[in-house]
C-alpha cells in the first residue's frame, strides 16, 4: 500500500473541515504561500509547523506520519527502520534532519518516538521552534547543538536533556558532522 504524500494529506483534512489555505494560515500563525509549499512540494517542514497544522486541523501529529494500523505492542527491528520525515529549510536546501518513527503503527499512542539522523547544515541560519508539550532527547552518536531559548548546549554520545517545547528551541549538529538521537516528543491532545 503506498502512503499518501503529506501535501495531500492536509489538503484532504482541510477540505473535511471545509478549510482554505488562507483559513489555515490564521489559525496555525504560518504563512499561507509556506502552507502552499507543502502541498504543491512533497516537502516536510520542521517538527513545530507540522504540529501546529495538525492542531489546526484537529488532528495528532501521528496522522501525518503513520498508515493507521494498530498494533499493541508495537516492535520496530533496527534493521526495519526508514526514514519517513525529512526536514528541509526550503525547498532548494538539502535536509537537515531523518526522522525515522519509532511509534508508526501504534495508532493510540500519546507519544512520538523516533530515532533522528541529525545531517550537517549548510548554513548557520538557526530558526528556533515551539510547540506544546515536552521532548526528551538521548544522544546516540555525535555532537548535538540545542538552543533552548537563550542558552545553548552541547551534547555527547550518552547525554540526554528533557525540555518544555513551548519555549523556542533547536536542534542541531554541533561540529558539522553527521549525529544521531532518540528523541520522544510528549504532545498534549
Amino acid at each position: 500500500m503506498k502512503t499518501e504524500k503529506l501535501g495531500m494529506r492536509i489538503q484532504r483534512y482541510m477540505e473535511h473541515k471545509g478549510m482554505t489555505i488562507d483559513d489555515l494560515a490564521l489559525q496555525t500563525g504560518l504563512d499561507a504561500s509556506f502552507l502552499s509549499s507543502l502541498q504543491d512540494n512533497d516537502v516536510y517542514p520542521s517538527l513545530g509547523p507540522l504540529l501546529k497544522i495538525a492542531r489546526a486541523l484537529g488532528l495528532r501529529l501521528g496522522t501525518f506520519l503513520d498508515d493507521q494500523i494498530g498494533q499493541d505492542p508495537l516492535i520496530v527491528r533496527a534493521h526495519d527502520r526508514q526514514p519517513e520525515l525529512v526536514t528541509h529549510k526550503g525547498t532548494d536546501r538539502p535536509p537537515s534532519h531523518l526522522f525515522h518513527s519509532l511509534g508508526r503503527g501504534k495508532v493510540d499512542r500519546h507519544m512520538e518516538p523516533f530515532f533522528i539522523e541529525i545531517l550537517p547544515e549548510h548554513d548557520e541560519e538557526r530558526r528556533l521552534s515551539s510547540h506544546e508539550g515536552e521532548e526528551f532527547i538521548v544522544v546516540v552518536c555525535g555532537t548535538i547543538e540545542v538552543i533552548y531559548g537563550t542558552e545553548t548546549h552541547i551534547l555527547e554520545a550518552g547525554d540526554s536533556i528533557y525540555y518544555n517545547s513551548v519555549v523556542p528551541h533547536y536542534v542541531s549538529s554541533a561540529n558539522g558532522k553527521e549525529a544521531s538521537i532518540y528523541a520522544v516528543l510528549y504532545l498534549p491532545e
